[in-house]
C-alpha cells in the first residue's frame, strides 16, 4: 500500500476563559479546527486561516502547541498527517459564521467542559498544554500589569 504524507495546522481559540471548538458528523465528534497548510504558508498562518474559514472566528496566534501525528487509510492509500497547533487569541468574528461545508457546527466552552467533549485523546493533550501556556501568559500579564513604570 503507498503510503503518503500530509501536513495540516490547526488553533485552539481563547475568548476569555472559553475555547472555541467544531463539531464534525452532526455533533457526534468535536474536535479542533485544523486543515491543509497551502504552499507558501506557515503553519501559524494556515493555522489561523483554516480556523477563520471553519468556524467564522479570527484569532490571532500566540504559541506554537505540541503537534500531533496519526496515520490513517483513505482511498487505498496510508495516510501519515501531522499536524503543527497554535494558541490563537479571539479577534473577532463569530461562530454561528461556522463554514457548513466544512464542519457541522462551532461553540464555545469553559475548559473543562471543552476538553471534556473532545473526541480523540491527542487532541485533549493538545488542549490541556494550550490551558497551561494560556494560564502562564495570563499570569505574566497580571504581573506586567500590576508592576510599577520606571
Amino acid at each position: 500500500m503507498e503510503t503518503v504524507h500530509e501536513r495540516s495546522a490547526g488553533g485552539l481559540v481563547v475568548r476569555g476563559d472559553e475555547v472555541l471548538l467544531i463539531a464534525l458528523a452532526s455533533g457526534q465528534r468535536w474536535q479542533l479546527p485544523k486543515g491543509h497548510v497551502e504552499p507558501g504558508e506557515s503553519a501559524a498562518e494556515a493555522a489561523v486561516r483554516e480556523v477563520r474559514e471553519e468556524t467564522g472566528v479570527a484569532g490571532r496566534s500566540l504559541a506554537e502547541l505540541p503537534g500531533i501525528d496519526y496515520w490513517f487509510v483513505q482511498a487505498g492509500l496510508r495516510v501519515h498527517k501531522r499536524v503543527a497547533y497554535f494558541l490563537l487569541e479571539y479577534e473577532s468574528g463569530s461562530e454561528i459564521d461556522y463554514d457548513p461545508s466544512e464542519v457541522s457546527g462551532a461553540a464555545w466552552f469553559g475548559w473543562d467542559e471543552a476538553i471534556g467533549r473532545l473526541t480523540f485523546d491527542n487532541e485533549r493533550r493538545v488542549a490541556e498544554a494550550a490551558r497551561e501556556a494560556w494560564r502562564r501568559r495570563s499570569a505574566a500579564a497580571g504581573e506586567t500589569a500590576g508592576a510599577p513604570d520606571r
